[in-house]
């Protein structure tokens, strides 16, 4: 297949000059984001949009460089099951233009995570739909689409200074590899995209996710940084014995990428999700998938190198990780 380089004699349309001025647009829109971290499954239904958000608000919470909280964002980039807005309660916050600034202003919740999703703006249950007059080849058509309003958006809003930028991808063992190539050439350089994969402890779950690490490796060498992956629903945390007890039997399938954390399935993390995550409060802080979520994203911004000094920790939670309390 062709690239847009190889075209020649377009009828004016200028389709390379567009897609460059897309692009440049683009960089232009991300200069100030320290890093793009997407967060992809290789499958749907392991909870990775859930993972996303405990990781933002963990994240926040930590102390950066400068010795003040991380700035952070979520971008939703799985337009057709756009949930993030609705997670974390700014479903109906309208993306409102910056007067003169020629960009959207990104909805923020009250803790300053902006939050950037098609739920803002589609009435819950409406689907994504696009114009076309085309039937037998539709899905071609509306992929590109896809993509296209995805590079519109993150040309279009005003993302400021961020430290990490989140991007919620969709379900797909080849949508991993295909926003790889889709963000390396947008990055001020390729050490500053990084990718989190979101698995269950079952071997179906590794197994489809394994496809996407070894889609990954082999892109090597085209920008990016595999920085590992999260178990989610590692086991059930019990609330009358505190402990985490098994869910699933223990998988066989190993996977070649260091685990960043584990996080138990907990019943408070989903009600957070459906109460539009209020920053603080019980739920948050008896939840021990939220405590665990804290440990992933400390080693996550230490692989970026984002902290440093005695304030690098989740702040106020008093917690240790399980090996400390072994040393203990």
């Amino acid at each position: 297949m062709k690239t847009y380089r190889d075209i020649a004699g377009d009828g004016g349309s200028n389709v390379l000059g567009q897609v460059e001025a897309r692009q440049s647009a683009v960089r232009g829109a991300l200069s100030g984001v320290g890093h793009l971290v997407a967060v992809g499954s290789g499958k749907g239904g392991v909870g990775k949009s859930t993972v996303t958000l405990a990781l933002a608000r963990a994240l926040c919470s930590l102390a950066g460089p400068s010795g003040g909280p991380l700035r952070v964002a979520i971008l939703d980039a799985d337009l057709n099951g756009p949930c993030q807005a609705r997670m974390a309660g700014l479903e109906g916050a309208p993306l409102v233009p910056l007067d003169g600034a020629g960009r959207l202003a990104m909805p923020r919740r009250p803790d300053g995570i902006g939050v950037v999703s098609l739920g803002s703006v589609l009435p819950g249950g409406d689907p994504l739909t696009f114009e076309t007059v085309s039937t037998g080849e539709e899905q071609t058509w509306r992929a590109t689409r896809e993509l296209a309003l995805l590079l519109q958006l993150l040309g279009a809003v005003e993302w400021g200074e961020l430290d990490v930028l989140l991007v919620d991808l969709p379900p797909g063992a080849e949508r991993t590899v295909q926003f790889a190539d889709l963000f390396a050439p947008l990055v001020a350089s390729p050490d500053r995209l990084g990718f989190v994969m979101v698995t269950l402890p079952s071997d179906v779950s590794r197994g489809v996710v394994a496809r996407s690490l070894a889609a990954l490796a082999a892109r090597a060498g085209r920008g990016g940084t595999l920085l590992g992956y999260v178990e989610n629903m590692a086991g059930y945390f019990c609330r009358d014995c505190g402990e985490v007890r098994p869910l699933f039997p223990e998988p066989t399938t190993v996977l070649d990428t260091p685990c960043l954390g584990r996080l138990p399935f907990d019943p408070a993390l989903a009600e957070l999700c459906d109460r539009g995550w209020p920053a603080g409060g019980e739920a948050e802080a008896e939840s021990e998938a939220f405590r665990a979520a804290g440990e992933t994203a400390e080693a996550i911004a230490k692989l970026l190198e984002l902290g440093e000094g005695p304030g690098f920790r989740v702040q106020g939670s008093g917690t240790r990780s399980r090996d400390e309390e072994a040393v203990r």
